[in-house]
């Protein structure tokens, strides 16, 4: 009696564009972004200082709730953006967008008490913007081809493949 076995499938690996992968990385920082900070409402004595008008240190105010939407909102807008952006506005918003967020990241943690909870948080956040960078900063190029050159540059296109 013999048994029979499945040939066994391999699973097709697909090339993610740049632009998915930087998606990804953002809608992730956003959310880690949020619930670092929704879950940190369970630290005793938060909820408390809420409702006594402190945030750590800063006094609750118009100019501090606009502070905090802004930073919070803006790498909810970097997902919309990565996904429209030509590529090279792209990789320079992508750039200097995750470069500004990484001290913002940083200064997050300053100050907290539940240091190893807001610590880990933080790192998870810098993971992502780590990968923000990298993936941004090795955004692939691509080389005009001589056929698709026309203009004042297509005999130079043409040249330069050539040599």
């Amino acid at each position: 009696m013999s048994t029979h076995r499945p040939t066994p499938v391999t699973l097709e690996d697909q090339r993610l564009p740049v632009r998915a992968k930087l998606v990804a990385a953002w809608t992730s920082f956003a959310l880690l972004y949020a619930y670092v900070d929704i879950l940190g409402f369970y630290t005793p004595g938060t909820v408390e200082d809420i409702l006594d008008g402190k945030v750590h240190t800063f006094d609750l105010s118009q100019a501090f709730s606009i502070t905090a939407l802004t930073i919070v909102s803006v790498p909810i807008f970097m997902i919309v953006l990565t996904a429209v952006l030509k590529p090279r506005a792209n990789r320079l918003t992508n750039l200097g967008v995750a470069a500004l967020y990484v001290p913002i990241t940083v200064f997050n943690v300053a100050g907290g008490f539940y240091l190893y909870y807001y610590g880990f948080g933080v790192v998870l956040e810098l993971v992502v913007l780590a990968l923000v960078l990298r993936y941004a900063w090795a955004w692939p190029r691509s080389v005009p081809s001589a056929a698709s050159a026309t203009g004042p540059d297509a005999e130079r296109v043409r040249v330069e493949q050539q040599a």
